[in-house]
Formats: C-alpha cells, sequence, structure tokens
C-alpha cells in the first residue's frame, strides 16, 4: 500500500523530488530534519480528529488512521535505526515488513486518539535524537539486511520523505 520504508531503490528519493508528494531533499537539509519532524507529526492530528479517520478511499489505499499508525511506526523504526547507527560501527537493521505489521497490530482498529499522542510521542524522541547529531556523525554508514546502505544523514532525508508523503496521501484522497 503505503511507500515501503524497506524498498533497496531509495536513493530517488535524495537525487530528485518525488513525483506524487512533491517532496524535494533540498529543501531539507540536515539542520531542519527535527523541525521538519516535529511539523509532520503536528499535522496529523488534524488527520486523526476526522470524522472518516478509518474509512479506506479505495481498496488499494490505506485509510488516514492506518497511515497515522505507519507514520507512528516510521518514527519509532527509524529513531531506532539512528540510535543504532550514532552508538555503533556500522549496524544492520532488519527489513520492516509494514504491511504484516498493520495487519498483525490492528492498524485499521487502533484508537484514533491513542495513535495522535503515539505518534506525537515517537516523532519527538526521533528529532530530539536528531538533536544530538555531531557533525562528525553525519556520515556514519549503517545497512539494510538488503544491502541498502545509509548514513545518518541520508537516514533522516528517507525518513523525513515518508511521514511527508504519507501526509500527502491522506491530504489527496
Amino acid at each position: 500500500m503505503p511507500i515501503t520504508p524497506d524498498t533497496k531503490d531509495w536513493t530517488w528519493v535524495l537525487e530528485r523530488p518525488c513525483e506524487e508528494c512533491g517532496f524535494n531533499a533540498e529543501d531539507h537539509p540536515r539542520a531542519t530534519f527535527s523541525q521538519g519532524i516535529r511539523d509532520n507529526a503536528a499535522q496529523w492530528t488534524g488527520v486523526l480528529q476526522r470524522d472518516n479517520v478509518q474509512h479506506r478511499p479505495s481498496e488499494d489505499r490505506w485509510s488516514p488512521l492506518e497511515y497515522a499508525c505507519h507514520v507512528r511506526d516510521v518514527y519509532r523504526i527509524f529513531d531506532e535505526r539512528l540510535r543504532l547507527m550514532l552508538e555503533e560501527d556500522g549496524p544492520t537493521f532488519q527489513i520492516w515488513d509494514q504491511d504484516e505489521t498493520a495487519f498483525d497490530e490492528r492498524y485499521d482498529l487502533q484508537d484514533p486518539t491513542i495513535v495522535n499522542g503515539e505518534l506525537l510521542d515517537a516523532a519527538a524522541r526521533y528529532a530530539d535524537r536528531f538533536d544530538t547529531v555531531q557533525p562528525s556523525q553525519w556520515d556514519r554508514p549503517g545497512t539494510r539486511s538488503n544491502g541498502s546502505l545509509f548514513t545518518v544523514n541520508s537516514l533522516g532525508t528517507y525518513g523525513l520523505h515518508d511521514p511527508f508523503h504519507h501526509l500527502w496521501d491522506v491530504s489527496s484522497s
């Protein structure tokens, strides 16, 4: 359903604007990662207050609630990946099957008020961790188990695009 944070070919988001949502990495330098995360998270509150928050606009699209659950989990997972990259030398992270998570965790039945609080908390932790990144740490590497290589900087860009894109998904439906 959504763009997967674990597809092998993700680097295009660093090179050109997203054709769907318009996210352009050049507009989001690393000095703005923390604020971008916080700004995005704050916008989900209005989404989760909609009357139709559990309604899927089509069979192949998640509901706003499901996207919000996914974004909450993106913030959690990317925060953990960032932590590993800052604390370990060259960590490897496992691929995350977001569709399996959505099904197993019953994203469609979660309470929007609880999801909102969890999303805001997860985003705050992730943004706070970016606030601690030292200049010498931006190029620290990490590898996804499928071989995709990240740096702290590229993880930040990619981890900002995904929630930005999903906010566009729910705004365009």
